[in-house]
């Protein structure tokens, strides 16, 4: 059933309802004629009107659809998210996750995945499509008991996972450090201010060191103060991890920002295996010399002799690129800074690009390109 305007000889439009459920076009009705085009369009609303009242039909105006919606979902008194618990809600039972006896634990992991917000819209989602009524002070205080008395057990759950996955027991481990920040002005005991990842160095902080296997399977974590250097935080990390499961030996991957004088001589001295990885920069001048003088080609390795270490060094024409790139940008956002005149004195430091700045006289900051 639709409407149809016809026009006459006269110029007169006729607005009609016309039928075709009989595979022939029928005049149910002829709502009237008109040639002012206001009058056609009020004939034109009789003839929905009389095509609502025929069929019993209800029509919704999709000329705003976020308004639609809305009124659709005003009308629905009850609605829940099924397949969260259907789909991720049996991975985290088949895990083992299930052992813990906290339902918000297992709200808390899967509505992370699915909607990664702040801890007041994590309650507000649940409490929309799981209809569970919880205070982001019930998840604060929740958060504290985790760390405090399930924080063993949640690890243990973990590596056993990783072991029945991996079918072997846990031979090559990675290390990697971040810092999470806090929107506070107080420092505490553990939340101290500190080198930030997330550049705020203003706000305290706290470090967290994670401990994965292959494949990014998490094994271990622990959090430090703020002001923990990352490079003393990978030991105890390491230590605690081995005496727990009765592991002899380990071989240990991290970054260059856990490479250490210290960190070496203590991970030789307590039978690790590492890898870490290293900047040429800070290399000795003959390391450097013989480093350069390989002249090494995209996709070459070579391999030098440090003491009892072994440096593995090779060349990427695409690394080569973006450190150029990286290097060039610095210098661009460098100069421009000292156009502006927003750079003096205290910016001089060794954070980033700062340090290829230098004082001339007393007052003017410059580029030591140079050293650049």
């Amino acid at each position: 059933m639709f409407i149809r305007q016809k026009k006459n000889k006269s110029g007169v439009i006729s607005v009609q309802v016309i039928d075709k459920s009989s595979g022939k076009y029928n005049v149910l009705k002829t709502i009237g004629s008109s040639a002012i085009p206001s009058e056609i369009k009020v004939l034109l609303k009789k003839g929905n009107e009389f095509i609502q009242r025929t069929t019993g039909l209800q029509q919704f105006d999709f000329s705003d659809t976020n308004d639609v919606i809305q009124q659709v979902l005003n009308n629905i008194t009850s609605h829940k998210l099924a397949g969260i618990d259907l789909v991720l809600g049996r991975i985290f039972d088949e895990i083992g996750f299930n052992q813990m006896k906290d339902d918000l634990f297992k709200d808390l992991v899967l509505y992370r995945l699915v909607y990664p917000k702040s801890k007041l819209k994590t309650t507000e989602y649940l409490y929309r499509y799981a209809q569970k009524n919880y205070s982001e002070d019930d998840i604060y205080r929740y958060l504290d008991k985790l760390h405090h008395t399930q924080k063993d057990l949640v690890q243990r759950i973990s590596y056993e996972h990783t072991r029945q996955i991996l079918k072997e027991q846990i031979k090559v481990v990675f290390y990697d450090v971040t810092t999470v920040y806090f929107e506070i002005d107080k420092e505490d005991e553990l939340r101290r201010t500190g080198f930030s990842k997330e550049g705020k160095h203003q706000n305290p902080q706290i470090v967290l060191g994670l401990l994965v296997s292959k494949d990014a399977y998490p094994l271990a974590y622990d959090i430090f103060e703020g002001n923990k250097f990352e490079g003393h935080t990978i030991l105890p990390v390491l230590e605690v991890f081995k005496k727990k499961y009765n592991l002899e030996q380990l071989i240990v991957v991290a970054d260059s920002g856990l490479l250490s004088k210290q960190n070496v001589i203590e991970l030789h001295q307590k039978n690790y295996e590492f890898i870490l990885g290293a900047r040429i920069k800070n290399e000795s001048q003959p390391i450097k010399e013989k480093i350069l003088a390989l002249k090494l080609k995209n996709g070459e390795s070579a391999l030098l002799e440090k003491d009892d270490l072994k440096l593995i060094i090779t060349y990427c024409d695409t690394r080569a690129r973006k450190d150029k790139y990286n290097r060039e940008k610095g210098l661009r956002k460098l100069e421009k800074r000292i156009r502006t005149g927003k750079l003096t004195k205290s910016g001089i430091n060794n954070r980033g690009y700062n340090k290829y700045l230098k004082l001339e006289g007393e007052i003017n900051v410059a580029i030591d390109r140079k050293k650049f």
